[in-house]
């Protein structure tokens, strides 16, 4: 994916836009942001395992499967950084990141599901192998220790922010479904979906950083713009890899958002600045599902200059994100957190 800049962004103030394009041009790589919090990653590796360990072999065996697939751990990671980075030093955010790592992961089973998917992550799904109704109890289970486990963490403020945020990614998996196979799906409503579905998580998991840090009210809203942006511009890159990489890359194959019938965002672009014949295939394809117009599909996104406009989209999220830490403190966690931002909208997987 090659990366995308804004000429201009109107809902950034011009001294902050100077200080967006200078973080832009240097950042901590993915690798160094790991590094700088190797520690708690291994710290929340081990509770993981051990939280999820359970009396029911099954659990363990699905569980762990999904747990060990590979992901990016980005959600576990920005809580990590957000809690060092609003200076707090005790463990709880060790117990948080595996929540938001539980959380995260009933969400893929569940979505798993819906979809009917069978890869994810270039491995088959866990519904693939042990049946949908395996894969939406361990789910369960999942969601049940994630509350658990925030119940040891003994605040009711943290409560608060995951409860609202479980049940905000529930409304968003069900907007999602009501948008499937509707080709009239407008880019207001993708991005409810987005903001629901996918930044909410990342909303909360910087926002609780804060949180533990016992920052001011102005701090933890901050980190909560930063993690809302940050969430819907790493999904909008998702979207655009759905048709603008390979399937090798990205660990599913290309062209199933549109196999599934989900109208994404170079779906409705192309839609908005196609051919009417490329409108009509288009249509067809997201009504109908499957990958009988893929060939068609994919010539308007690439003649209508779709994926450089979602990137482009994407980019404006990111300068948003790098705009909401100008409240935080400077320090490497800091500038972890930027280079977050620019892991997630370069990326190519």
């Amino acid at each position: 994916m090659a990366r995308m800049q804004l000429n201009s962004n109107p809902t950034i103030a011009p001294q902050k836009m100077q200080e967006v394009v200078e973080k832009q041009k240097e950042y901590l790589d993915i690798d160094d942001i790991r590094t700088l919090v190797q520690a708690d990653t291994a710290a929340v590796d081990r509770l993981i395992l051990k939280r999820l360990s359970s009396e029911v072999a099954l659990i363990n065996e699905l569980g762990g499967y999904i747990i060990n697939s590979g992901g990016k751990r980005l959600r576990p990671l920005l809580v990590l950084l957000s809690a060092r980075a609003c200076g707090y030093e005790g463990e709880n955010h060790i117990e948080l990141a595996a929540v938001i790592e539980f959380i995260h992961t009933a969400t893929l089973l569940h979505d798993d599901v819906v979809d009917a998917s069978d890869l994810r992550r270039g491995n088959q799904t866990a519904n693939a192998i042990w049946g949908n109704e395996a894969a939406v109890l361990v789910g369960d289970f999942l969601y049940s220790r994630s509350f658990e486990m925030m119940v040891g963490v003994g605040s009711m403020r943290v409560m608060e922010i995951l409860s609202t945020t479980t049940n905000v990614i529930a409304e968003g998996e069900v907007l999602q479904l009501l948008n499937c196979h509707d080709p009239d799906t407008t880019e207001d409503l993708y991005r409810d979906v987005i903001r629901y579905k996918t930044a909410k998580l990342f909303e909360a998991s910087s926002r609780l950083g804060a949180v533990l840090g016992r920052q001011p009210a102005a701090v933890e809203h901050a980190m909560a713009r930063y993690g809302m942006h940050l969430g819907t511009a790493f999904q909008l890159i998702d979207d655009a890899l759905d048709y603008g990489s390979s399937g090798e890359d990205i660990g599913k194959n290309i062209g199933d958002d549109l196999a599934e019938g989900k109208p994404t965002l170079p779906l409705i672009y192309a839609m908005r600045n196609g051919t009417p014949t490329q409108v009509d295939a288009i249509r067809k394809a997201i009504t109908n599902g499957g990958l009988e117009h893929i060939d068609s599909v994919l010539e308007a996104i690439e003649s209508t200059n779709a994926i450089a406009y979602t990137a482009q989209s994407a980019r404006h999220e990111a300068d948003l994100a790098i705009e909401a830490l100008a409240e935080i403190p400077a320090g490497p966690y800091k500038e972890a957190l930027y280079g977050l931002v620019e892991f997630s909208v370069n990326r190519s997987y």
